[in-house]
């Protein structure tokens, strides 16, 4: 039941991205996409959906635009493409 009362107050589609930037010497920084934001019905506030904390405490919330919603794809190939637009960044360091 609590589930559902959710559902109703959420709207379907997320306004914001919620991002980790982590900050790399030499280079330029790396925006980790760690959530969703949508914004409560009466406007006055946002629920936060992360999948990570940020290690620094930091969250930066920007708002998805048209070109980023027309880009989405499932989660395996948006992936593989993330990692070739970035030149492999996301992967992990030695």
């Amino acid at each position: 039941m609590a589930e559902r009362d959710r559902q109703d107050r959420q709207p379907v589609a997320p306004t914001h991205r919620a991002y980790s930037v982590i900050k790399r010497e030499g280079q330029d920084d790396y925006w980790l996409n760690i959530g969703l934001v949508f914004p409560h019905r009466d406007e006055k506030g946002f629920n936060l959906i992360l999948q990570a904390f940020p290690l620094d405490g930091k969250i930066v919330c920007r708002e998805i635009t048209g070109e980023e919603a027309t880009e989405e794809q499932p989660a395996t190939q948006q992936r593989g493409r993330q990692d070739t637009r970035r030149g492999g960044q996301g992967q992990r360091r030695q």
